[in-house]
C-alpha cells in the first residue's frame, strides 16, 4: 500500500463530538473550537517516524491479528478504536490507537507543536494508510482515576508527588500553546508498575492556539470537571483557566476520594458548579487546602497559572509535612464510583449514554 502525505486543508473535518451543556445533558463528549478569523499557520513537520503499513486497509474496521509492519494487532479495547499491539522483533507490547486518515492533521498537529516532555506521552511510531492512521504508544500500568477509585483517598505526600507531575505536564502544554480541555484523572497514566511515574496519556482533544489569546467558544468538558465559566452565558472563556479548574477537581478528588461537585441530576450538578461551593474534608494540611482553593475559584482570573502551581509550597519536594487533624470520610460523601463512572462513560456519534450519573 502506498503511503499518502498528511493533508493540511483548512477545512479538515473534526473528529470531536458535540456537547451541549444544557439542563438535560447526560453525556460526556467533545466539540471543536470555532475557527478564528484570519489565515491559520500550518503546523511544522511532524517529528515522529511516519511510514505506511504494508497491509491494505480497505475497510475502516481493523481485524484482530492484522500485521502492520513489525506489529501485530491483538484484541481491541475501548470499543474497537484502541488495540493491544505486539512488536514482533522485540516482543514488546504497545497500545495502538486507530483514526480515520482524514483526521491525521487534527491528531498529529498537537505533537508537532509540543516539544518532548517526560510527563507527556508521545507515539513511538505513526503509520499512515489511505484510510486509516495508526499511532503506537508504550503500554501503561493503569491510570489515576482507577487508583483513586480503588484507594478512595491518596495520602498527602503521595498525592503531592503525583500531582506535581500532572501540573508539570499541564504547564508544559500551556507554555507551548496547547489547551487540553478534556482534562481529568483518567488521562494521567502510570508508566511504571510501582505507580509512581505519571504521563499525560495523549493529546486528544487538545486545542492548538494560534497566538497568545487562549479564548475558546466551545462547550467542551467532562461534566464532573467542567468549569463554571463554561456553564455560564459568556460568549467565550479562557481555555487555560478552564484547564486549571479541571486540574483542581482532580486534586480535590485525589485528596477527598470523591468529586467536589456531584449529583444524580445534571441540572443540580451544574447548579452546584456554577455556585462553586464545596467542602474540603477534615484532616488536610493547610497547604493542601490552600492549593485546592487557589484552583477551584469561580473567577477564572483568580486561579493560579499552571507554572504558578509548581511554585506552591505544597508541591515543594523538601517541604515539612504538617500534622493533619483527626478525620474520617463523611458517610454522606459520594465517592468515586466503581465500574463505569463519569470519566469512563463515552457517547458515540448520534447516541446518548444512559445512567451516566448512576
Amino acid at each position: 500500500m502506498q503511503a499518502t502525505p498528511l493533508p493540511a486543508p483548512s477545512d479538515t473535518p473534526s473528529r470531536k463530538k458535540r456537547l451541549e451543556l444544557d439542563d438535560d445533558l447526560d453525556t460526556e463528549c467533545s466539540i471543536r473550537k470555532r475557527a478564528r478569523s484570519g489565515p491559520q499557520p500550518q503546523p511544522p513537520p511532524f517529528p515522529l517516524p511516519l511510514s505506511p503499513p504494508p497491509a491494505p486497509d480497505r475497510a475502516p474496521a481493523v481485524a484482530t491479528g492484522s500485521r502492520l509492519g513489525p506489529y501485530v494487532l491483538l484484541e481491541p479495547e475501548e470499543g474497537g478504536r484502541v488495540y493491544r499491539a505486539l512488536h514482533c522483533p522485540t516482543g514488546t507490547e504497545y497500545t495502538c490507537k486507530v483514526y480515520p486518515a482524514r483526521e491525521a492533521l487534527a491528531v498529529l498537529e498537537p505533537y508537532a507543536r509540543l516539544p518532548p516532555h517526560e510527563h507527556v506521552a508521545r507515539p513511538a511510531q505513526v503509520m499512515a494508510g489511505t484510510q486509516l492512521l495508526y499511532t503506537f504508544f508504550s503500554r501503561t500500568h493503569g491510570d489515576m482515576h482507577s487508583l483513586v477509585r480503588s484507594r478512595r483517598r491518596v495520602p498527602e505526600p503521595e498525592a503531592a508527588a503525583l500531582f506535581r507531575q500532572m501540573a508539570a505536564a499541564l504547564a508544559h502544554c500551556h507554555q507551548h500553546g496547547l489547551v487540553l480541555r478534556d482534562l481529568k484523572l483518567c488521562r494521567f497514566v502510570f508508566r511504571d508498575s510501582e505507580r509512581t511515574k505519571l504521563v499525560l496519556e495523549n493529546l486528544e482533544d487538545a486545542c492548538v492556539l494560534t497566538g497568545p489569546d487562549d479564548s475558546l467558544w466551545d462547550k467542551h468538558a467532562c461534566p464532573a470537571y467542567v468549569g463554571p465559566e463554561i456553564l455560564s452565558s459568556r460568549a467565550s472563556y479562557s481555555g487555560k483557566a478552564a484547564d486549571i479548574w479541571s486540574l483542581g477537581v482532580a486534586l480535590f478528588t485525589m485528596l477527598a476520594g470523591h468529586y467536589p461537585f456531584q449529583d444524580s441530576e445534571p441540572a443540580l450538578l451544574f447548579g452546584k458548579i456554577r455556585r462553586g461551593a464545596f467542602a474540603l474534608p477534615e484532616g488536610l494540611s493547610a497547604a493542601a487546602r490552600c492549593l485546592v482553593r487557589c484552583l477551584l475559584r469561580r473567577e477564572p482570573t483568580e486561579r493560579l497559572t499552571a507554572t504558578g502551581i509548581l511554585l506552591h509550597p505544597w508541591l515543594r519536594e523538601d517541604r515539612v509535612p504538617s500534622a493533619p487533624s483527626q478525620s474520617h470520610l463523611w458517610e454522606a460523601d459520594q465517592v468515586v464510583p466503581d465500574g463505569w463512572g463519569l470519566e469512563e462513560a463515552e457517547e458515540e456519534e448520534g447516541e446518548r449514554e444512559v445512567d451516566l450519573y448512576g
